[in-house]
């Protein structure tokens, strides 16, 4: 086993001396979940609950936890955080709870992403003991991270079998098929995983509404999708934001925003670097149909392809661009997912 860092040649506690390292851009993505029940999670989505604005308050006190973690975690170092995102997510008895922090520095942010989790699920907590005092806060875990000398890391999949006793299980090979769900999904349920992007500098600083990805969520929920996101980010870290997306291999990313003409608009540029093959006719499909009704969607650069076996759609950032997309996608998608996973006819094709 390797010896642990934090404990000095006389097996006391220390702070590691990092100031040999390289600043190297550092990532990590940490997740958890705060189990409930259905009623809760009912009324957390309706915005219903006497404490309001559930999910903004608890998004800004993971940030601030974030922020503060060298404070309450007393070996970690000081770190200049360039980003803090938290996210949510629903099942029938749960909000899911995911953190993304991104610095340049010489050690990790592993803990910084951990403790939003923790914190935004305390929150979260408090913010519904009234209806359900049982909630409980569990599987804070880290998912993924990279940068510095080790890398990219991926919380691994459940590896040799482990001795155990009928009273102790392997939490972390349990823990780790469940991240994995996406990748590790039977053939029929990952043909039905998708993920929602979201390219907005002013949503992801959180000075603008998010009108387009809950809309996109509720509809593919409703197509029999299992729906990750959506995920927000500044169209300066869209590159980051597709990546993050494809992390699991989703049969389908969906993303909204960032595929216009304005300098900071990147979205096109990104996917088409992702890119295998390009499905150029869904994109000009899309173009077509909003350029019918509003001349000025002509201006859309959005692109569409399959990078490996995930299909990549850019829809415009406007309400009325999504919806043109969705009316577009809803007859394709089955036939077009199909062929990609290899079968459905090739008749048409």
């Amino acid at each position: 086993m390797s010896e642990l860092s934090h404990v000095d040649d006389e097996g006391r506690a220390r702070m590691v001396d990092v100031s040999a390292k390289d600043d190297t851009t550092r990532i990590a993505v940490a997740a958890g979940e705060l189990r409930t029940t259905a009623e809760v999670v009912a009324l957390v989505r309706a915005d219903n609950l006497p404490k309001a604005d559930v999910l903004s308050t608890a998004r800004i006190a993971g940030i601030a936890g974030a922020k503060k973690t060298s404070e309450l975690i007393p070996l970690c170092h000081q770190l200049a955080l360039s980003s803090v995102r938290v996210e949510f997510g629903f099942t029938d008895t749960g909000i899911t709870i995911e953190a993304t922090a991104k610095t340049k520095g010489p050690t990790g942010v592993e803990m910084e992403a951990l403790t939003a989790v923790a914190v935004a699920g305390l929150t979260l907590h408090d913010m519904v003991k009234a209806v359900d005092p049982a909630a409980t806060l569990t599987e804070v875990r880290l998912l993924t991270k990279e940068g510095g000398k080790h890398g990219h890391w991926v919380r691994p999949a459940a590896a040799e079998p482990i001795e155990t006793t009928d009273e102790t299980a392997d939490d972390d090979a349990v823990a780790a098929e469940e991240i994995s769900e996406y990748a590790e999904a039977e053939p029929d349920e990952a043909e039905r995983s998708a993920v929602v992007l979201v390219s907005s500098t002013g949503v992801a600083a959180g000075t603008r509404v998010d009108t387009t990805g809950p809309v996109l969520v509720e509809w593919l929920a409703d197509l029999g999708f299992s729906v990750r996101g959506p995920l927000v980010y500044a169209d300066a870290d869209i590159e980051f934001g597709l990546a993050d997306a494809l992390r699991f291999e989703p049969a389908l990313v969906i993303s909204t925003g960032g595929t216009g003409a304005s300098p900071t608009d990147g979205t096109p540029e990104v996917t088409l670097a992702l890119l295998d093959r390009e499905l150029p006719g869904v994109a000009e499909a899309i173009r077509q149909r909003g350029t019918a009704k509003f001349p000025l969607a002509a201006l859309s650069r959005g692109v569409a392809g399959l990078a490996g076996r995930s299909v990549i759609v850019n829809l415009p950032g406007s309400p009325g661009g999504v919806k043109d997309g969705m009316a577009v996608l809803e007859p394709l998608l089955d036939h077009l997912l199909a062929q990609v996973a290899g079968g459905g006819s090739h008749d048409n094709g």
